[in-house]
């Protein structure tokens, strides 16, 4: 059996307190790069969605941009 080290507790509490409840580093990692690799599938599949959302609104935003330009060039 391989267990992967995910790096402990994203936000530890004081010493002498043991819990095991939230997220891990790799998990606070892996969302905030926008790197699929949690170690959780259902949160790995999230981010793949966040990244394709992020993807879309840019193309959105270069179109737009693109397009801005153009109309500029073309009332001059």
């Amino acid at each position: 059996m391989n267990i992967q080290n995910d790096g402990g507790p994203a936000f530890p509490t004081p010493a002498g307190i043991q819990h095991n409840d939230g997220m891990t580093l790799r998990q606070y990692a892996a969302i905030n790069l926008r790197v699929p690799d949690s170690g959780l599938p259902w949160l790995d599949k999230m981010i793949v969605q966040s990244r394709s959302a992020h993807i879309n609104d840019a193309m959105v935003a270069t179109l737009k941009a693109s397009d801005a330009i153009l109309q500029n060039k073309e009332s001059k």
